[in-house]
């Protein structure tokens, strides 16, 4: 039975430098998945290719990836797919291609296009989409005139028919993240839309891989038991042509995977386990198996799936003010009063001001900060940072909140010892829009 080994080098745009390049010198795979993107990591690119259209909105980490190891790919015949083009991955070919010329190589990138509807949200409300918020229900009329991006997760198929072009690298924008797995099984064992169960299992496959190393130990609740976490290795699905497939990672390297390290990687993200919606195909995640076959390698049969929905998913970011937030370190004794008083200072000061904000922020890290009431508070503590922010639509009132906490310094209680980076700085707000568009109305092609 033919078998496939898709690895993921990348969980998240920030994720390991160092894992991508293992896994292409490791080389016991036929591709390398990459997953740059998140919701707010596509709010970031959008921000990036506004100040700068040629080189901002993909992945700048994919570009130094392949240009320090694309003798690598193309010697040990790994190809590559990745969402690194992000909303501009026209762009992020043309480094591509820059790279491949530079070391006097052939290099085919093809481009999946379709994902970015932002010009066409307007047509699309005429048409009758009323791409209301997931969450709450409310009306896009409520943001459509601060909207910065519109990008649906087109489905695998999508990409499939990029790797049908012979390409080295499958450039996407905004594909779901288990699609980085089910397009290369789609085009390498022929598999039709109606194959459910199949699709299913590879969505699962690419689901425990999407996150990187967090289903080989990273981020995994008896992190006592694992040796050499510095070292440690990302996974690989073996995908067999029906379905089944096992996890694993290289030899000789750190983490773990076992059944718990997979399970926790399952239960991430997961909503309905018995209605998992991807693009292609809806899973029942408690219809399968899990095994541990040998050492650091885990199986997984009988996945079930069925019908997709007639929609896509659309991930809209859009303008929502201003911010600003700061810190100041306070020392013992009294730290916690003293950290108090601080906070109180600043916000009667501006108070007497008549500044209001849509939202504030006080927190005392290491004290409540992640627990909030459920922790246990310490009888003494020796030093505290408060952490105060704000949130308004006018940039004035966010601008002078970040003036108030420098002064404190010497005008403060005692033991104010530290104040991070400076003045704040005020940033703009790229809020998240969840909503819906039918498939009948999005054409993906793909460009070579």
């Amino acid at each position: 039975m033919k078998r496939i080994r898709i690895a993921n080098g990348q969980g998240f745009w920030g994720d390991s430098v160092d894992a991508p390049v293992n896994l292409i010198d490791y080389g016991d795979i036929d591709y390398l998945t990459l997953d740059y993107l998140a919701e707010v990591t596509m709010s970031i690119m959008q921000r990036q290719k506004i100040k700068n259209p040629e080189k901002g909105g993909y992945a700048t980490d994919f570009i130094d990836l392949i240009d320090n190891n694309i003798h690598n790919i193309l010697n040990n015949n790994i190809k590559i797919i990745a969402n690194a083009g992000g909303v501009n991955p026209d762009a992020c070919k043309r480094r591509l291609l820059e790279i491949a010329k530079q070391n006097n190589l052939n290099l085919k990138v093809a481009v999946v296009k379709g994902d970015d509807i932002y010009h066409n949200i307007n047509d699309f409300i005429e048409k009758g989409e009323d791409f209301r918020n997931l969450y709450t229900g409310e009306p896009i009329s409520v943001i459509k005139n601060s909207i910065y991006s519109a990008n649906v997760y087109i489905d695998s198929f999508s990409v499939a028919e990029a790797l049908k072009t012979g390409a080295d690298i499958v450039l996407c924008g905004r594909i779901s993240d288990p699609g980085l797995v089910v397009a290369p099984c789609i085009y390498e064992f022929g598999w039709s839309r109606e194959d459910f169960d199949k699709l299913a299992s590879a969505t699962v496959a690419g689901h425990i891989v999407e996150c990187g190393a967090q289903c080989t130990g990273g981020n995994f609740s008896k992190w006592m038991d694992i040796n050499s976490l510095h070292n440690i290795g990302y996974p690989i699905a073996s995908v067999n042509e029906d379905g089944s497939f096992d996890i694993s990672k290289p030899e000789n390297t750190g983490g773990m995977v076992n059944k718990f390290t997979v399970s926790e990687q399952i239960l991430y993200e997961l909503g309905d386990p018995q209605f998992y919606i991807s693009p292609d195909v809806c899973v029942d995640f408690t219809s399968f198996t899990l095994n541990e076959v040998s050492d650091n390698v885990v199986a997984v049969n009988g996945v079930k799936g069925f019908s997709p929905t007639d929609t896509y998913k659309v991930s809209i970011s859009y303008f929502d003010g201003y911010k600003a937030s700061g810190q100041l370190t306070i020392s013992a004794p009294h730290a916690l009063e003293k950290a108090e008083k601080s906070a109180e200072i600043i916000w009667k000061n501006l108070n007497r001001l008549n500044i209001r904000y849509d939202k504030t922020l006080t927190e005392f890290l290491g004290l409540s900060s992640c627990h909030k009431s459920l922790a246990i508070m310490p009888d003494i503590v020796n030093e505290i940072v408060l952490r105060l922010g704000v949130k308004s639509h006018d940039s004035k009132a966010v601008l002078r909140f970040t003036k108030e906490l420098a002064p404190l310094i010497t005008s403060g209680p005692p033991g104010i010892t530290g104040f991070a980076e400076g003045r704040p700085r005020v940033r703009e707000v790229v809020a998240y829009w969840p909503a819906l568009i039918s498939k009948s109305l999005i054409d993906t092609r793909v460009e070579v």
